[in-house]
């Protein structure tokens, strides 16, 4: 798949949650790792509940973001996609402007 003006339009800027669901993808992972990812990378700042978590695994597949791997204890796992790379990578690099913009002196 392409980075086409829909995957734009619908994925960038990301959501904290999308972001982090894609970021934590980059290997291999299931909705219940994520979940426990996030919550210890963030600190218990962001939980993702499993309405949204499974909402955007979902999403995410459909569009070609992240693709099915296997089944594992009746856990589905998942990866990114090289798309789902493409656009991880975009919305890092819009966060490293951002955060470098709120640094500099006006």
């Amino acid at each position: 798949m392409e980075l086409t003006d829909k995957v734009r339009r619908v994925y960038l800027p990301m959501t904290e949650t999308g972001f982090y669901i894609l970021f934590c993808l980059q290997k291999q992972n299931h909705g219940y790792g994520i979940t426990q990812k996030v919550k210890e990378m963030t600190d218990s700042q962001v939980l993702i509940s499993p309405g949204t978590m499974y909402g955007t695994l979902s999403k995410m597949e459909k569009d070609g973001l992240i693709s099915f791997v296997r089944e594992e204890e009746k856990r589905k796992i998942y990866q990114t996609t090289d798309l789902g790379r493409e656009v991880l990578e975009i919305e890092l690099k819009r966060i490293e402007r951002l955060y470098r913009n709120s640094r500099e002196e006006g």
